[in-house]
């Protein structure tokens, strides 16, 4: 087994309980604009994905184009009630801390999310000065999620080989987005999650899930000390060659 050379975590549903605040303000403008979608299908439709990504579904429920201006309101209004709602997923801060210092430093951030929703949610939750200099949003990429290049951009930032990378996520999109990079992806599937299974993240590519983020830095350890007793048994056998 390999150990890792750096982490890299997507943000919402994995470091910020975000998703059911965000989804939430997404379906009531949708049910404004005249597309009658239910809590649960707007989170079924939209977790893990970029709302202009999925203009064309839009308009074509709505019979309005998805303006700039609609877009600019919807951010407003969505980064209104994360800062005042927004809190850490249980366990994460003390696991970024954990696994910052296992990588001597070599973790980001990497999400499909707009910069300024990253960065504002990272500092309200505390965790931003671990992520300093290594936020990366996939707005900013030629191809967001389910895509590679956002974590292709981090891995690279990093000096890391992707092969040698861990990937947290917690959506379909993510996962595949993590696996088409070439890295290793963990999916967190906590007991109350509802928009995917533990078996669609492993169908999608990830090599295990785990339900506990406080479990992170145990399950990383002891992939390093598999590596290293590993090596320590290669070497052993070529000295007695």
């Amino acid at each position: 087994m390999t150990a890792f050379d750096a982490v890299l975590f997507d943000c919402d549903g994995v470091l910020v309980d975000s998703e059911s605040i965000t989804n939430r303000v997404l379906c009531t403008m949708l049910n404004e604009s005249g597309w009658a979608i239910s809590q649960e299908q707007c989170t079924r439709d939209f977790i893990g994905k970029t709302v202009r990504s999925q203009a064309a579904v839009i308009e074509a429920h709505t019979g309005k184009p998805l303006t700039d201006a609609w877009m600019a309101e919807f951010y407003e209004r969505r980064n209104a009630a994360l800062r005042a709602e927004l809190v850490a997923i249980d366990g994460a801060q003390q696991a970024v801390m954990q696994i910052h210092a296992l990588c001597n430093g070599r973790i980001a951030c990497a999400s499909g999310a707009d910069r300024a929703k990253v960065e504002m949610q990272l500092a309200k939750v505390g965790m931003a000065p671990y992520f300093e200099g290594h936020v990366y949003s996939g707005h900013e990429m030629p191809r967001s999620k389910p895509f590679p290049d956002v974590y292709l951009a981090a891995a690279k930032a990093l000096k890391a080989d992707p092969a040698k990378c861990l990937v947290i996520e917690d959506t379909m999109t993510g996962v595949q987005a993590g696996v088409a990079a070439g890295a290793t992806v963990w999916g967190y599937f906590p007991a109350d999650q509802g928009h995917a299974s533990a078996e669609q993240l492993l169908e999608a590519g990830a090599a295990c899930v785990f339900g506990d983020m406080g479990d992170l830095p145990a399950m990383f350890e002891a992939v390093r000390r598999s590596a290293a007793s590993a090596s320590t048994g290669d070497d052993d056998e070529h000295d007695l060659r």
